[in-house]
C-alpha cells in the first residue's frame, strides 16, 4: 500500500553536507524512530523567491551547488529518469487521474531519456528539491542548505533545471548561470538545463498526481501537478524543443 510518507526516500545524507560546511549538523539520537534532529541555526532566514531576484544571491546558489556537487557520491543514485519511471507505476496503481496528452508527455520524456543517456550522464550529489525555504540566507549572503530528503546522484544539470524552474528563471538568467557555475557558456549546457527543465516537471506532476489520490494533507495536489503539467507541455511543443536534445 501507498502511503504519502514512503514517498520520501529514507536514506538520507546526513553528515556530508554538515561535514563541508552546506548544511547545518545534524544528530542521530532517534534515528531508529526515523526523527533528524538538526541543530538551530541563528542568525538565517529561509529564502523566497523574490531573493532569487538578486544576482549576487543566484551566484552564491551555484556556489553552494558546486560545493555540493563535487562531493563524494552518496549512498543512493536515484536519476530523474527513475523517479520519473516510480511515479509512473505508482500512477497506473493507483490509477490516479491524468491529462488526455499524458501518453504523448511520457514518449517526448522517452525522447529526452534516450539522448541524455546517449550523451553520457554525469552523476553527482544533487539536492533535487530547491523549494525557496530550504536555502537559508544570512545577513552576509550566504546560504546553508535544509532537508536533503530528496537528495540522490543524478545528472549534473538536472539540479540546476530544477532551481531555475523552481526560480522562474528566464533564459538570460539561465546563461548567466551557466557561466557562472561552470566559468563560461555553452549551448549543449543550455539544451541540457532545458530537456531537464521539462523532465523535472514531468516528474513533479505525477508525483502530484499520487499524492492527490493518496495525501490527507489540506494541499491541492492536483492543482499543482496540472500547473507542473501545463509548463513542461509548454516547453516540449516549442519549436525549440526538437533541437534541444540533439544539441546535447
Amino acid at each position: 500500500m501507498l502511503t504519502a510518507e514512503r514517498e520520501r526516500p529514507r536514506r538520507r545524507p546526513r553528515r556530508q553536507p554538515a561535514g563541508i560546511g552546506l548544511a547545518p549538523r545534524t544528530f542521530d539520537h532517534l534515528d531508529a524512530q526515523d526523527i533528524e534532529i538538526a541543530e538551530f541555526v541563528d542568525g538565517r532566514r529561509p529564502s523566497t523567491h523574490r531573493d532569487f531576484a538578486d544576482a549576487a544571491l543566484r551566484t552564491e546558489a551555484m556556489d553552494v551547488y558546486r560545493r555540493f556537487h563535487a562531493a563524494p557520491l552518496l549512498p543512493l543514485t536515484k536519476t530523474v529518469f527513475d523517479m520519473i519511471a516510480e511515479h509512473d507505476r505508482q500512477v497506473a496503481e493507483l490509477r490516479a487521474p491524468v491529462p488526455p496528452d499524458h501518453a504523448w508527455l511520457s514518449h517526448q520524456a522517452r525522447l529526452a531519456q534516450a539522448a541524455l543517456e546517449a550523451s553520457g550522464l554525469d552523476l553527482v550529489p544533487c539536492f533535487n528539491d530547491p523549494m525557496p525555504g530550504n536555502f537559508l540566507v544570512g545577513e552576509d549572503g550566504s546560504i546553508l542548505l535544509i532537508d536533503f530528503e530528496y537528495a540522490s546522484n543524478n545528472d549534473r544539470l538536472y539540479d540546476f533545471a530544477i532551481w531555475s524552474g523552481e526560480m522562474f528563471s528566464s533564459e538570460s538568467v539561465d546563461r548567466e548561470l551557466i557561466e557562472a557555475y561552470f566559468g563560461r557558456y555553452d549551448e549543449a549546457s543550455f539544451a541540457r538545463r532545458m530537456v531537464h527543465k521539462a523532465l523535472a516537471d514531468v516528474k513533479w506532476w505525477t508525483w502530484a498526481m499520487v499524492q492527490h489520490t493518496i495525501s490527507s494533507l489540506d494541499f491541492d495536489f492536483y492543482k499543482y501537478g496540472i500547473w507542473k503539467h501545463m509548463r513542461a507541455r509548454s516547453i516540449m511543443n516549442d519549436p525549440c524543443w526538437p533541437a534541444f536534445p540533439k544539441a546535447l
